[in-house]
């Protein structure tokens, strides 16, 4: 593929979501990834559903969405001739990629230094649940779990009594993004050192990277920041609200905004509680009804033309098969069409990232187990002479 990463390849020996997502994402950037994955069943996340499509309805959506622009070859790294070979692949890599739990990759019998004992350009990138150190560096973690234990869910849902998990996998796809962002500085560091160096993150570290001023709020402020709904927690109006045929998002940054929002709506926005914003904060829950009650006498399509003539930041509340259907989205990439070897024809979410002066990508369907055994051997014996 074309690409940034056109000359760099990458060895996937990770499962479920996060070390996959990174490896899309390298894969996305013009890499070689090989996937290797367990003869039997594979990638456990072949098996997660529903969805499941295909003629017998066993290939797995959600093995879809993690393994595009990818290689699969099937082997037993519990096997010597599983071994043998991905020790011909390590020497070949640029890259290796795991998500073990910590330990795991030691006892298989590739510890780092090994790995950089066949191949001292090597660039490992590792991602755990909660770090692979500390004194709980070998619990396992799950997206959901990493959510609680690093104070996502206590920041998500209505109200502070009812935690919510964010819908997306975050945590596994924050880790995952981490960690491509972590090989490519690795990368380049290696262009002026000549070596490889280990790249760790986890979901833990993920998402408390992700605090951001929530984090600020209790580590310089001494405030533990709550669930607080659709509302935004520093800055009146930002959220969502109720309009006559539903809900629609308004965004009001600054003073400017808010004084063409308030005129729109017919609201004084000099009277002392909405003068401010630390003012309008404080008296939120007012000002979210005054706004309510003109919202409510019309439309959603009305208000955001309103909003849009006034150049103030507002958006509706789409479902997944609006977002797909939406022109803007298409016109930015963000649906791929690849050929699937099994279901034809098929459409993917996309990537994030576009390269001024590149054409666009042709990018590969996930592989079927095992499909490129064959060529990944013949590659490597190429290689090897």
């Amino acid at each position: 593929m074309l690409g940034p990463l056109g000359d760099i390849v990458v060895l996937d020996l990770s499962r479920a979501l996060a070390g996959p997502h990174a490896a899309q994402m390298l894969g996305d950037l013009g890499a070689k990834v090989i996937k290797v994955e367990h003869p039997d069943g594979g990638d456990e996340s072949r098996g997660w559903g529903p969805p499941f499509v295909g003629p017998d309805a066993d290939i797995s959506t959600y093995f879809l969405a993690a393994n595009r622009n990818k290689l699969s070859i099937a082997i037993d790294l519990k096997s010597a001739e599983g071994k043998e070979v991905v020790e011909r692949l390590v020497r070949q890599s640029d890259v290796l990629i795991e998500n073990f739990r910590a330990g795991v990759l030691d006892r298989l019998g590739f510890p780092v230094e090994r790995l950089h004992e066949l191949n001292p350009r090597l660039v490992v990138l590792s991602i755990t649940g909660f770090g692979h150190d500390g004194p709980e560096g070998a619990r396992p973690g799950y997206d959901q779990i990493a959510q609680g234990e690093a104070g996502l869910m206590s920041l998500t849902g209505p109200s502070p009594d009812e935690p919510y998990r964010v819908g997306a996998s975050i945590a596994d796809l924050l880790a995952g993004i981490h960690g491509a962002y972590g090989v490519a500085a690795a990368l380049f560091e290696r262009e002026r050192t000549g070596v490889g160096r280990v790249v760790r993150t986890s979901l833990l570290a993920a998402v408390t990277g992700v605090h951001s001023y929530h984090g600020t709020a209790y580590t310089v402020a001494g405030q533990v920041p709550a669930a607080n709904g659709n509302h935004h927690v520093s800055i009146a109006p930002y959220g969502a609200f109720r309009c006559g045929d539903g809900l629609l998002q308004i965004a009001v940054a600054n003073e400017v905004q808010w004084r063409k929002v308030a005129t729109l709506l017919g609201i004084d926005p000099d009277i002392p509680k909405y003068r401010t914003n630390p003012d309008r904060f404080q008296h939120r829950d007012d000002l979210i009804d005054d706004m309510e009650k003109t919202l409510a006498t019309h439309t959603r399509a009305h208000w955001l033309a309103k909003l849009g003539e006034l150049g103030v930041p507002a958006g509706a509340i789409r479902s997944l098969d609006e977002v797909y259907g939406w022109e803007q989205t298409r016109s930015q990439g963000l649906v791929i069409t690849v050929e699937h070897p099994v279901l034809g024809r098929i459409e993917l979410p996309g990537p994030a990232l576009r390269f001024d002066g590149l054409p666009p990508a042709e990018h590969t369907a996930p592989p079927a187990l095992g499909q490129d055994g064959a060529a990944v051997l013949a590659w490597l014996e190429e290689r090897e002479r």
